[in-house]
């Protein structure tokens, strides 16, 4: 299993909860709060406030492609 970081220490990356730290996009996607349905595909993202993100248990990403509607994660 991957390693997990808090929040705190996080500039691009998901909580399996559905949420997204992405501090190098706009103001408005820089903390999402994402719906999961079956097949793992991550859609409807709304704009949430760092205070309102889980503490623990976020992977790190290198980047995400916004361009994408649909933007499928695995969870290994």
């Amino acid at each position: 299993m991957e390693q997990t970081f808090k929040a705190t220490e996080i500039s691009v990356g998901f909580h399996p909860d559905g949420y997204r730290i992405d501090k190098t996009a706009s103001a408005m996607n820089r903390y999402t709060k994402w719906q999961i349905p079956p097949g793992n595909q991550w859609r409807n993202p709304e704009p949430v406030c760092f205070d309102s993100l889980p503490r623990h248990g976020w992977f790190a990403k290198d980047r995400f492609d916004w361009n994408k509607s649909n933007i499928t994660e695995e969870y290994a």
